[in-house]
């Protein structure tokens, strides 16, 4: 019999890193594996830029700051666990365990706000791993982001999973107030049950959901991802989780099929074999059916769409959860314009 995963922790072990021959391997069933894996490491290091420019139009913003490489949270599903094996880490336990921070990133930001000639686009917090992981508390990178943005007034946009959000108000009222930001809240899932093994190191679902009220009675603007949507785990919770976040204020929705890129795959599928052995292969299948007989779909825009019947479930699910709950509601744009390349609202007067 297996042995209980640390608590916390979403993978299961250190699955290969493909760019190396060679490689150190702590598995689950070593009497010291808690001690090896089950403390989180940090490290920093030292970017000499930090805005990501999107390329192509799968994504609806351009840029993207990512303060943290890996993440806490330990989701199992998570597309970002194989970008860290291009830092020479695992894509398994080392992704939520080996956690890079860039404690630089405001004033690399500063200096791309400063760039002569640049046109303010929104900038997206986080498009790879969550700005409002547990390090964040103590770090506060983001924080000063925020604080930046609010200097410069310039258009930002949160995704996180974590109620932690909730911390900068100060700072999220004010942006607000100019139009500047937006919020959206990762929640996959009602069923605390599941949260608890599918994103072990996420706020609890109650947490998540007055987090929602909050914001949105501070008048930001809420917006709230269902995703990713994982046949036989997830997808019968579609309208109850409309209705929840409705009722809590979310302004707008949308979600993503689960497709397990690269090494995403061999992770999940521990994950199941351990969390859910009973519906595996149900899972598996149905995932499968999703992207024409694959479990992975690296386009973007095609893992979303998806193909066949159980595609077009959730599909039609979702439509009937926007007409009954989400007919009247919009998500504004941001604004664009007050932004000058001047730091603070004195020199706008000249």
């Amino acid at each position: 019999m297996k042995k209980e995963i640390p608590k916390g922790q979403g993978a299961v072990e250190n699955i290969a890193n493909k760019f190396f021959k060679q490689r150190y391997e702590t598995s689950i069933y070593q009497d010291n594996y808690e001690e090896e894996l089950a403390k989180t490491q940090i490290l920093e290091v030292f970017p000499k830029t930090i805005v990501n420019k999107i390329k192509g139009n799968s994504l609806p913003f351009l840029y993207s700051v990512n303060p943290y490489q890996g993440c806490e949270h330990g989701c199992a599903y998570c597309y970002a666990r194989p970008t860290h094996q291009f830092w020479g880490f695992s894509a398994g336990v080392d992704f939520e365990r080996v956690i890079l921070v860039k404690k630089n990133a405001p004033e690399l930001l500063e200096q791309f706000f400063l760039k002569r000639g640049y046109k303010a686009s929104t900038i997206q917090l986080s498009g790879n791993t969550d700005c409002y992981q547990p390090l964040e508390r103590k770090l506060e990178i983001t924080r000063k982001i925020l604080q930046l943005c609010l200097d410069y007034r310039h258009p930002v946009s949160i995704i996180t999973k974590n109620a932690l959000v909730v911390r900068d108000l100060d700072l999220l009222k004010p942006l607000a107030a100019k139009n500047l930001v937006n919020v959206s809240l990762s929640i996959p899932t009602i069923n605390e049950d599941l949260r608890r093994v599918l994103e072990p190191r996420t706020s609890s679902v109650k947490i998540k959901l007055k987090a929602l009220q909050t914001l949105s009675e501070s008048n930001i603007p809420t917006h709230v991802m269902v995703a990713p949507i994982i046949p036989g785990l997830n997808s019968m919770e579609i309208l109850p989780i409309l209705k929840a976040i409705a009722e809590n204020g979310a302004h707008s929705f949308g979600y993503t099929l689960v497709g397990l890129n690269d090494e995403v795959e061999p992770v999940f599928k521990d994950w199941l074999e351990v969390h859910y052995p009973d519906r595996k292969e149900k899972v598996l299948n149905q995932i499968a059916s999703l992207h024409k007989g694959n479990l992975a779909e690296k386009n973007i825009a095609k893992r979303n769409t998806g193909n066949g019947n159980f595609a077009d479930m959730i599909h039609k699910t979702f439509e009937i959860g926007r007409k009954k709950f989400f007919s009247r509601s919009k998500f504004p744009a941001l604004s664009t314009d007050l932004f000058d390349g001047t730091k603070g609202e004195q020199l706008r007067l000249f």
